[in-house]
């Protein structure tokens, strides 16, 4: 009786925690209850094992039976493989032995091993689109158009290697031996009831079916208004479609066959998996039995979630933060010419590192700070003033690492060759630009994970000269800096006082641009693209009837209460057709005056994302917000943190709401400078205090009710509905 108390006790305090992890499952579990979770499983396992009739060797003469169970199982997380051991060993097969004797692991394909990002072939198609997600997962009140629709996504590289491990599965049991398997993933938990539930349901099935399953669900999350699915009995459904989750699940050898003739696999495979099953005979139990570890990290990366943002289906206040702080610093690199230094600095801060690069010497401050093993940056690459001096830089600093990037054919330059006796080798390596694996030769080095990107390959800088900004030409009437993001791009200017505040020569203000001046008189439909989408502290979702042109005042744009579904409000905004790579960009309009709504005019970009913001928020129209987003890599790179930049307020000394007044974003390789009525008001050097964004972005215009009270106040529905005016855009910028 004891016994039977405490294993309920048990069950029922692992079925809470469940219940909690279901209603909390955007929030990150607290420590202390990551603890209950893997003390109530320790207990678990000292109760006595249960017996599951569905499971049995292959010479077991029981009719049809579990023979096989395959782990899923990382090579380099070892501790997880040891989880799932201890959780199947609770559980006897039919003839009384361990679950453990009938499972093998699976070393799961890495994603951080693909050299490059893989491409279409007769297994996978890593592009997928918006439609495909919405087949399987309806979002009924979001009303995206049809280019949202159509657009491409391509799956993440974990996405990708998940695939793969389980097309590699369906291959081994199509041509084994074993009539049934139950394939894991390694980060399921059992839950309390399982034996139960499935000698139940594995005896129903033989009731109610004609013929052999191909696939039967025992892990499974359904779509957010439940799965469309057809009742066989208390135990089994059969879905239409709508099941998330490829964690747990028995395949016959009959429907891996099946699946592999269905291939290509175009997107992830539990989306995928969902559209082929008209083709399978699919089911699952009448619950989940299996679910996915609360207390772990997912290895996962999610390719679905920008897109599902802009159509207003995820509503988070805030994205998630890269929070990693580099332990292997400070790292030195030099290098020949041409040999890829740029990028490799692009890489380190990719991992995470403020980097200092392409330089040809150092303010006075930072010299002297070095020499006294002060650093402000963690990494400082193509510093040629350094490049003489390693021997005094590892009595500072002696467990630096040291980077040396080569170009194909060249020898290391004789100056850093008589510095090697002064380097440790368990600190050192040599990066050569021929290198196919550049991110696997530093992340050794540094002792961490490379990114879900390619490694970056940038223009080079060369070693670039500087001059002191002083900020002395031009005066702030009031400036408040707000809370920053806590992201390694944003620098810790607070931690000491230095200088380093430094203004590039050579900006590319002095190129051919491409300058166009749009009066919307009409509304150019070569130029601009109406919204009709949105972003997580975004009310409203735009929409196409809220941007109007006026014959004297130029193009209106509106905040209304119109409940659009997963919005509350309907707002306005246009985006420009073309990207632009640095130039002059100008404004005359007239902001909204109402509380909780924002007038922006910005420059923005994703993969990764970069921003260059004027915004005027309705609460305080006396005040210019400007604000820069910095995130790096490459083109294409998945770096979208960030969910407040780092913003400033500055005192206009009149109201934006009042009249027209002009606004300018100046934006060079080195400096941001921001302009109210050809004056010069704020400027942004190179980390003062993040990087200045490198890619190309596109223009923006819009209004919209922010979610966020204390960036823009509470909006009264009273005051609704609310307008900004833009008479006139002035674009002076390198197009692309």
């Amino acid at each position: 009786m004891m016994r039977e108390t405490g294993d309920c006790q048990i069950a029922k305090t692992l079925n809470i925690l469940n219940k909690y992890r279901l209603m909390r499952k955007d929030s990150n579990w607290s420590l202390s209850l990551k603890y209950l979770f893997r003390t109530a499983l320790k207990y678990r396992r000292l109760l006595p094992r249960k017996k599951c009739k569905a499971f049995g060797a292959k010479n077991i003469n029981s009719g049809c039976l579990i023979n096989n169970i395959y782990v899923i199982n990382l090579k380099r997380q070892p501790s997880r493989w040891k989880e799932i051991c201890l959780e199947l060993q609770q559980i006897l097969d039919i003839s009384g032995s361990k679950l453990t004797n009938l499972t093998e692991r699976y070393n799961a394909i890495d994603a951080k091993d693909f050299l490059t990002t893989p491409t279409k072939n007769s297994e996978l198609d890593p592009n997928y689109t918006l439609e495909d997600q919405l087949f399987v997962e309806p979002q009924p009140l979001a009303m995206p158009t049809q280019l949202d629709l159509c657009s491409q996504i391509k799956m993440s590289r974990p996405e990708i290697a998940v695939a793969y491990s389980h097309i590699e599965l369906w291959k081994r049991i199509a041509f084994g031996e074993n009539e049934y398997t139950l394939i894991l993933e390694d980060d399921i938990w059992i839950k309390p009831g399982f034996t139960r539930e499935l000698n139940k349901a594995w005896e129903e099935i033989w009731k109610i079916q004609e013929s052999k399953f191909d696939i039967f669900y025992l892990s499974f999350e359904e779509v957010k208004n439940g799965a469309p699915k057809t009742f066989l009995s208390d135990k089994i459904f059969r879905p239409v479609r709508g099941l998330w989750n490829l964690s747990g699940y028995v395949i016959s050898k009959e429907g891996a066959k099946k699946l592999l003739k269905l291939l290509p696999c175009t997107g992830p495979v539990d989306l995928w998996i969902n559209h082929k099953f008209k083709f399978l005979n699919v089911l699952a139990t009448h619950k989940s039995l299996i679910n996915q570890r609360p207390d772990l990290v997912s290895t996962n990366s999610y390719s679905i979630l920008p897109t599902l943002t802009k159509i207003g289906a995820i509503t988070s206040e805030k994205a998630a933060l890269f929070n990693k702080v580099p332990t292997e610093v400070p790292i030195f690199a030099f290098g020949s010419k041409d040999s890829g230094l740029t990028s490799l600095a692009m890489a380190l801060s990719m991992l995470g590192y403020t980097c200092c690069s392409d330089m040809e010497t150092l303010p006075a401050t930072e010299l002297e700070n070095l020499k006294a093993g002060k650093n402000t940056f963690n990494a400082y690459v193509n510093i040629s003033i350094l490049k003489g001096n390693i021997k005094y830089l590892l009595k500072s600093f002696p467990n630096a690492k040291i980077i040396y990037t080569l170009s194909e054919n060249e020898l290391m330059e004789e100056s850093f060759i008589r510095s090697i006796e002064y380097i440790d080798m368990n600190n050192f390596v040599i990066l050569n630009s021929t290198e196919p694996n550049k991110w696997k030769v530093i992340c050794q080095l540094l002792r961490i994970a490379p990114p879900d990107s390619t490694f970056p390959n940038l223009i080079e800088k060369g070693s670039r000269n500087f001059k002191i900004n002083l900020n002395t030409n031009y005066q702030i009437v009031g400036l408040e800096k707000l809370k920053h993001d806590s992201s390694p791009w944003v620098l810790d200017i607070n931690r000491q006082s230095r200088e380093f505040d430094v203004i590039f020569e050579n900006n590319r203000l002095t190129e051919s641009h491409y300058i166009k001046k749009e009066n919307f008189t009409t509304f150019n439909k070569n130029l601009w693209i109406p919204r009709n989408d949105t972003f997580t502290d975004n009310l409203a979702l735009f929409r196409e009837e809220n941007v109007k042109l006026d014959d004297s005042q130029g193009l209106i744009l509106k905040v209304k209460k119109t409940n659009v579904g997963v919005r509350e409000y309907s707002a306005g905004a246009i985006t420009s057709n073309f990207k632009y790579l640095y130039g002059r960009f100008e404004a005359v309009l007239k902001a909204s005056n109402v509380p909780g709504v924002i007038t922006g005019f910005f420059l923005h970009r994703d993969s990764p994302r970069q921003e260059i913001d004027v915004e005027v928020a309705g609460k305080n129209t006396n005040c210019l917000l400007v604000n820069v987003f910095y995130n790096p890599g490459d083109e294409g790179a998945k770096f979208d943190y960030g969910y407040r930049g780092t913003p400033i307020y500055i005192d206009l000394g009149f109201d934006a709401s009042k009249s027209f007044h002009k606004y300018a974003i100046e934006w060079d390789e080195s400096e941001i400078r921001w302009f109210v009525d050809d004056n010069l008001v704020h400027r942004r050097t190179e980390w003062n205090p993040t990087p200045i964004p490198h890619l190309p972005m596109s223009l923006h215009l819009n209004i919209w009710p922010c979610r966020s009270k204390e960036l823009a106040g509470t909006l009264p529905n009273r005051a609704l509905p609310t307008t900004s005016t833009f008479k006139s855009v002035i674009i002076n910028a390198k197009q692309l």
